[in-house]
């Protein structure tokens, strides 16, 4: 079956799936729809659309995994807090990657940045009861308001495209200043568009958490992967910016998934600012009978949760951690290739007359890295995404990020080398039969 596909054999397999828009499809239903129609066609699709790891997962973690394991520990619960020399090497990385000080007992394991907000989520809605909503700035991860959603708390959200610099000062105290957010959660570098937050904007955001008494939850999963500056070094700056040197009131999320390609053992740390670890909260006591912040964090919700993270990934994480700090592991080095690739996959999509949505940090090119927006002229985010389909083409709609404009998100991981030519010659095939008017 050449392309473009049958349109009618398209909106079977979305039938079958009972989807009624592949715009409103969450990231797994989108990789499902275009697995069937692989089956369907026998022709391989392009896939832009899960933000899983590319490269190897790191050599130093799966080591010491093994090690570990064959030590004995598969059979003995850790400590729900986190194991020693894991906590005590996330406390180092933190330093030397941000040139921040958290403690150990603040850098808390959990399974994924995923769990990792959820559980904030839980936490941050119970320290006032005034307090209720959580606050995203969009666009963002679409399973962070859909976690809001599951817990059945009230959101708020706004698209920082037109926000940037001192405008979100203005935007960001029009919702703190009701008095009822909680939290205020982003990520940076920002998935879906790789925006990133200046040192000033981040500023902003720290005084703002102060004035009002509200927790920044900043997630971290691309640490590093602003490439247009040298992040790599231990100890040296420059260092990524981050909410941390202007309030204590911040949660940060550091995932093992991309920075270090760990993403199948599920893990990361949350670390909490020393001064927000030992608050204590009425709101807590009352819900929980333990009023200071991380000792819920850890005693409650965490042991309610998972009752702990796997025992062997935590070492894994630890040798990880380490290796870096030590100096012997770049891993933003080895992340680059995800720059190289959304450079030539970005410059496949301009020459067939598509266009980069979010493309400015302010006065700069927004960098190259994981993932990366694309528009198109005359069409909806949703109406490409489904149109894409038929050239063999998977991606997700930014619609579901919060964001305003239109368009969809491209993920690079999966895009090898030897795929540009046939991303180059689906697209040269699709802007012939779309001409731009």
């Amino acid at each position: 079956m050449g392309i473009p596909f049958d349109r009618n054999m398209i909106d079977d397999v979305l039938k079958k799936q009972n989807i009624a828009n592949i715009g409103s499809a969450t990231i797994r239903q989108s990789v499902a729809v275009a697995e069937d129609i692989e089956k369907a066609t026998g022709e391989k699709f392009v896939h832009l659309e899960i933000g899983a790891p590319g490269l190897p997962a790191c050599a130093e973690g799966v080591k010491a995994q093994k090690e570990a394991l064959d030590l004995g520990v598969a059979n003995v619960y850790p400590n729900v807090g986190g194991i020693a020399p894991l906590k005590e090497q996330a406390s180092r990385f933190v330093k030397a990657f941000l040139d921040v000080d958290v403690n150990a007992e603040g850098c808390v394991p959990t399974v994924g940045s995923m769990m990792g907000t959820f559980a904030t989520f839980i936490l941050c809605a119970h320290l006032d009861k005034k307090k209720d909503t959580i606050l995203y700035i969009d666009p963002g991860f679409s399973v962070q308001p859909l976690q809001a959603k599951i817990l059945g708390y009230k959101r708020e959200s706004f698209d920082i495209y037109h926000y940037r610099d001192e405008k979100l000062r203005d935007k960001l105290e029009s919702y703190l200043s009701k008095g009822n957010v909680a939290a205020v959660v982003y990520s940076n570098p920002n998935n879906p568009t790789w925006v990133c937050l200046t040192e000033n904007e981040l500023k902003i955001i720290g005084e703002l958490m102060t004035k009002y008494d509200v927790i920044a939850i900043e997630d971290l999963a691309y640490l590093g992967m602003d490439f247009r500056k040298d992040l790599g070094k231990p100890y040296e700056a420059p260092f990524p910016p981050t909410v941390a040197r202007y309030t204590d009131n911040y949660i940060m999320m550091l995932s093992a998934s991309k920075i270090f390609s760990y993403a199948g053992e599920r893990i990361a740390v949350v670390a909490i600012s020393n001064a927000l670890f030992n608050r204590y909260y009425d709101g807590l006591q009352e819900e929980y009978g333990m009023g200071v912040l991380g000792k819920a964090f850890v005693f409650t919700i965490l042991y309610a949760l998972s009752s702990g993270v796997s025992h062997s990934a935590q070492y894994a994480l630890a040798a990880m951690y380490k290796a870096a700090c030590d100096g012997k592991l770049n891993f933003v080095e080895q992340t680059k290739e995800y720059a190289r690739r959304a450079n030539k996959i970005k410059e496949i999509f301009c020459k067939n007359n598509f266009h980069i949505v979010y493309d400015k940090d302010l006065d700069q090119d927004v960098s190259d890295g994981f993932f990366f927006t694309i528009g198109r002229k005359g069409f909806t985010g949703d109406r490409l995404l489904d149109e894409f389909l038929r050239y063999g083409i998977s991606a997700i709609s930014l619609r579901p990020t919060g964001s305003e404009q239109e368009g969809i998100r491209v993920c690079v991981s999966k895009v090898a080398p030897d795929t540009y030519d046939i991303l180059d010659e689906r697209l040269r095939i699709f802007d012939s039969n779309n001409p731009i008017k």
